[in-house]
């Protein structure tokens, strides 16, 4: 304890000497300090309920008293909580904040009515600091406390300097490669426009082949292969099994299956808020990776995150404004008559400011404490997108705003690295882009599960077509948080047992299909897995292995035919005995994969050129479904009909979905060919980081 706390006040005195650039510089910043923090204390006791001048208040003095504590104060108690939790680590400096305020606030002349003002009052102070502080030119990597902080990694880490290139993948997730053009071009991403514009960086695209969703994209990303991943969800008749990709246990079994130790991490890498380790030394957040975590190194990284005196209040404040901001948000789109929409009330709101909020201040901490090690390689997934767009839609204001916000995540990432131990070279990509279009529900009134059900006249069936990516992470957040030692992570545990299955927390809809995915669940006849507008159709009972459309219209006459004519229903692939293979089956015609052979009218021509390749593709990977169904596309929109209940859906055909992005700096050399597939991208980002290593051995 003494030893941190020794060298967390060396730290702020290196933090202070590395403000004075010059005399006019540390003044400058002295007064801008000042400034910042007697607005905001002036704009939290005015907005604070239950605060009100006692008499002429002394609001420099409190500005100067409030600064003392959090320099001298704090770090001693948190250097004391730290063995006992990181949930007391968090608490007490939440504990230490209000105590600061209820002792000041009546010093320097207000008189405070209790608890819950002086709480308001810590929580507004926090964040309008960080505003003014922001609009004086302030920035948080640049203040003195974020300063602190670096400094006390930098002291504990004690990283050796090396010229070898490091490289930082920034996975946006489901960001499509026009969508992304267009924003540049406009200028609403400065950081990622002034890097092309400058020639820092060159833009492209890439294919993500069937199924275009993040766990076959990241699995090829990470791992480089993804073979045996047809959906995000999907069923093994052998053994019976439902596999879900954000179910940790069923991580742990996909990258068992597909990691050969030589991910695009491996050799001292680290994997931030991803599905799959990538064969990295250190994960955190990583979703294969929670099963049996008690990691030492986990409660250090968010030591450091809640160091920041201001970043815990910071946040609160800042969650409660997202949530507030979505509400108003989802009923404009409501008042303005704005369709596709959804229902966007229940949980959303919150879930919405934990993913946009919570998840990118962890991951910005957790990814800066790595850069400041000096780690090799660094990939971290930034969801807040991707999440959004779901429910608001790919193109909507409030999903471009997220984009503006991880743009201004590459901006401090960019001013890091002259503090860093090792030069850094920054990679921008998406596993995937995102398609809008009304819900099959939507626009039929049930879903896809209900209309076989109701046509087969089947009674046991297991349908996974609930939205659920959106809370892997928050729950990958509490698992990792609450495999902690200490007594409160043991009070968490036990207040979380209800949805926590083997030490892994589940929320929402997890637990309903943590139940499904049972190996001793009850048998089903059906089983339909939505991963956007691709749906999967199994039917357990008829055998093992992948049926035949002779022996599905044997077991269910003019199912395939009446499915293929649905409105909803674009593309049907089947395997026929007849046709000596894969038939893609539409409405007023067939498409045989093998030689290309069309009947009627090509279902695939409303798909676009490379349809044909996409669908052999999900035709070839293990475990796809007796049926694999493509919803419709609209002619004109190239909107979809998703299976979940998304407006901005991927997983199929149709759209940007299948169209993801790729940066990467202009030293290194361009693709030799299309990037076709995850597995493609991960073969090239392997080889710039070799062509960087190798240049900087030339160079020494």
């Amino acid at each position: 304890m003494f030893g941190r706390l020794g060298r967390l006040y060396r730290a702020q005195w290196h933090a202070l000497r590395g403000l004075r650039p010059s005399l006019i510089g540390l003044l400058w910043r002295i007064v801008a300090s000042v400034i910042a923090s007697l607005l905001a204390l002036v704009i939290a006791t005015w907005l604070a309920p239950g605060v009100s001048e006692a008499g002429q208040p002394r609001v420099i003095f409190a500005v100067i008293i409030l600064g003392a504590l959090d320099v001298v104060v704090r770090p001693m108690l948190l250097a004391l909580a730290l063995p006992l939790g990181l949930f007391v680590v968090g608490l007490l400096g939440l504990i230490f904040r209000i105590l600061a305020f209820a002792i000041v606030l009546p010093a320097a002349g207000y008189e405070v009515d209790g608890f819950v003002s002086v709480l308001i009052a810590s929580l507004i102070y926090g964040a309008v600091l960080t505003a003014v502080g922001g609009l004086l030119g302030m920035t948080d990597e640049d203040s003195f406390a974020a300063r602190t902080v670096a400094q006390v990694i930098r002291d504990e880490e004690r990283a050796p300097k090396t010229d070898v290139p490091g490289t930082l993948f920034i996975q946006i997730d489901g960001l499509a490669a026009p969508l992304l053009g267009s924003l540049v071009r406009a200028g609403n991403l400065p950081t990622l426009s002034r890097w092309i514009r400058d020639g820092t960086h060159r833009m492209t695209e890439w294919t993500a082949l069937l199924p275009s969703q993040t766990s076959a994209s990241q699995a090829g990303l990470l791992l480089g292969r993804n073979d045996g991943i047809p959906a995000f969800r999907w069923y093994e008749k052998d053994p019976g099994r439902l596999l879900v990709s954000n179910h940790p246990k069923d991580a742990v079994e996909i990258e068992r299956r597909l990691s050969q130790g030589d991910g695009l991490l491996a050799g001292g890498g680290a994997s931030i808020d991803n599905l799959f380790s990538g064969d990295a030394t250190i994960n955190r957040l990583t979703m294969s990776k929670l099963e049996g975590k008690r990691d030492a190194g986990a409660t250090r990284s968010l030591y450091y995150f809640l160091l920041n005196p201001y970043g815990l209040a910071r946040m609160l404040a800042r969650t409660l404004a997202e949530a507030v901001k979505e509400v108003y948000q989802a009923s404009q789109q409501r008042q303005r008559g704005i369709v596709p929409r959804m229902h966007r009330g229940g949980s959303y709101p919150f879930l919405r400011a934990a993913t946009n909020v919570v998840m990118r201040d962890l991951n910005l901490a957790l990814v800066t404490e790595q850069m400041l090690r000096g780690t090799p390689s660094i990939y971290v997934d930034f969801v807040d997108y991707d999440e959004i767009a779901h429910h608001s839609g790919p193109e909507r204001i409030e999903a471009i705003h997220a984009l503006e916000g991880v743009d201004r995540a590459l901006a401090r990432f960019e001013r890091l690295v002259v503090d860093c131990p090792r030069p850094y070279r920054i990679v921008v990509l998406s596993d995937h882009g995102q398609s809008q279009g009304a819900t099959f529900r939507q626009r039929y009134g049930e879903t896809i599960e209900q209309w076989l059900r109701g046509r087969m006249a089947a009674e046991a069936v297991t349908e996974a077509t609930q939205p659920t990516e959106q809370w892997g992470h928050l729950s990958a957040v509490l698992t990792e948080v609450s495999g902690t030692e200490g007594p409160m992570s043991d009070i968490t545990r036990r207040a979380l047992k209800d949805q926590t299955h083997d030490g892994i927390v589940e929320l929402g809809p997890m637990q309903a299909e943590h139940e499904e995915a049972a190996p001793d669940a009850a048998p089903t006849d059906l089983v339909v897995c939505a991963s956007g507008n691709l749906a999967l159709v199994y039917f357990p009972q008829v055998g093992n292995d992948r049926l035949t459309l002779e022996e599905l219209e044997a077991a269910h006459p003019g199912l395939v035919t009446d499915l293929a004519g649905h409105a909803g229903v674009g593309l049907v692939l089947v395997q026929s005995q007849a046709a000596g293979g894969a038939v893609v089956i539409g409405a007023d015609g067939s498409h045989r994969l093998a030689d290309g052979h069309v009947e009627g009218i090509d279902p695939l021509l409303p798909f676009g050129e490379g349809a044909a390749m996409q669908m052999s593709h999900l035709d070839g990977v293990a475990h796809v479904g007796d049926l694999a169904l493509i919803s419709r596309i609209d002619v004109g929109t190239d909107e979809v009909a998703a299976f979940e209940e998304l407006i901005g859906s991927h997983g199929g055909l149709g759209g940007w979905q299948t169209r993801a992005t790729l940066v990467y700096p202009s030293e290194w050399p361009d693709p030799e060919a299309p990037l076709l597939g995850a597995p493609a991208v991960h073969r090239q980002l392997k080889a710039w980081m070799a062509h960087g290593e190798g240049a900087a051995a030339q160079n020494r």
